[in-house]
């Protein structure tokens, strides 16, 4: 380990919150509807509350990771998140799946690293 080690979590949280706060952004702007109806014809039951599950954790959750509160907690929701789509979307669809393996490996970095030193939630600890 060298002196930069500990801010590894940095950019990794501005990276993955920003790719995940984006796509919350754009499940927003098309729609409840379009969001329910397509997680409906993959046969999701109950496809309102998942979308609506998922606009917060690719919003809210995305927003609290880029500020670095409760980074692991929302981390293990971006993970199970890029699971599932990966093996009941981009799978069975036959597309290639590269942006959630890798959005997944970075949550669950995320998992293992935590805030890291320049967050929020760090400031909140001290406190």
């Amino acid at each position: 380990m060298n002196a930069w080690s500990t801010y590894a979590a940095v950019p990794l949280r501005l990276g993955v919150g920003g790719v995940f706060l984006r796509h919350g952004i754009q499940k927003l702007e098309g729609g409840l509807p379009a969001l329910s109806g397509f997680l409906h014809s993959l046969g999701f039951p109950f496809a309102n509350v998942w979308a609506v599950m998922l606009i917060g954790i690719e919003t809210v959750g995305a927003a609290c990771v880029l500020l670095g509160l409760l980074t692991r907690g929302w981390a293990i929701c971006f993970a199970v998140e890029m699971v599932v789509a990966i093996l009941r979307v981009q799978l069975p669809a036959g597309r290639n799946f590269e942006l959630e393996a890798l959005l997944l490996a970075g949550a669950l970095s995320l998992v293992a690293l935590g805030d890291g030193p320049l967050a929020l939630g760090m400031k909140l600890k001290k406190s």
